[in-house]
């Protein structure tokens, strides 16, 4: 991926948001489509389970968007794919911060007729950390289009309140209700933006951007796989392990320091050179 110019980086301010185009090519696309297929299996290359297995194959509500967290540890591809330096540099220069740390990836599939994801804000999520800022990367794996229910982000919108984690993120009838709750608060229009894009191309979206997906109304997959990032020099804030998803995360926190270990939240990229070595996971 070539250097964000200044124009994308103003834009991405602006906006929340900022499209890229071929991000992946087709051959990794198509690779990563069947580890999706093996992970949702529960096929776990590695022999390491992701940190949140949200759907299995004969398990799971089939009319769900199909979601894991943190397949990189149980997949070599995802991991080589949510490890590249240059998304952890393009991440750190959104962020405006000092380096990248892989906070968590994001597998998703939604299938032919499958529920939304609520519309909400990330950094909601992530009260636990400080600071308390994430930028992510959403790859797609198919063409996308709004029928497909593709990503959709509302311009603007990290300019809005900060909202609390909303606990209706999978399959809500009224998917977009949060979000214009929080219009109706700002007296705004909502601009809502849907990411109609070739596969291989990617979003990158700031974490209190609403953003979320609707129903997938056409006869075709809509997958992929999200890079979570987070500032290389994010700390743990201890008293409030308990909210968001932080009593997930917080596991991972040692119990003399506020520190993030790198075996679990990899630095991708820092503006000195440093990185995680390519395996950080002692067991991969």
């Amino acid at each position: 991926m070539r250097l964000l110019s200044p124009h994308q980086i103003d834009q991405f301010r602006n906006d929340g948001f900022l499209v890229v185009e071929n991000l992946l090519d087709f051959e990794t696309v198509e690779i990563l489509r069947q580890r999706f297929e093996h992970l949702f299996r529960g096929e776990f290359e590695t022999g390491i389970s992701p940190d949140e297995v949200n759907w299995q194959v004969g398990e799971s509500d089939p009319s769900l968007t199909r979601q894991i967290c943190n397949g990189w540890k149980a997949d070599f591809m995802i991991a080589r794919t949510v490890f590249r330096t240059d998304l952890g540099r393009a991440i750190a220069r959104l962020g405006n911060w000092p380096g990248t740390r892989l906070f968590q990836d994001n597998l998703l599939w939604k299938p032919p007729g499958a529920r939304p994801i609520g519309l909400h804000q990330d950094n909601a999520y992530v009260g636990w950390l400080t600071p308390q800022e994430i930028v992510s990367c959403w790859m797609a794996l198919d063409d996308t289009q709004a029928q497909g229910g593709t990503l959709e982000l509302v311009r603007g919108s990290h300019r809005w309140a900060h909202s609390q984690p909303d606990s209706t993120f999978h399959g809500p009838q009224r998917y977009r209700e949060a979000m214009e709750q929080a219009a109706t608060i700002e007296g705004i229009a909502p601009d809502i933006v849907s990411i109609e894009i070739p596969c291989g191309s990617a979003s990158f979206h700031h974490g209190w951007v609403w953003h979320g997906s609707g129903n997938n109304r056409t006869t075709s997959p809509r997958r992929a796989l999200v890079l979570h990032g987070i500032s290389s020099a994010s700390e743990f804030v201890p008293e409030r392990l308990n909210e968001g998803n932080g009593p997930i995360y917080g596991r991972y926190k040692h119990p003399d320091d506020n520190q993030l270990d790198e075996n679990h939240f990899p630095i991708l990229w820092r503006k000195d050179g440093y990185r995680t070595p390519e395996r950080p996971c002692p067991n991969l």
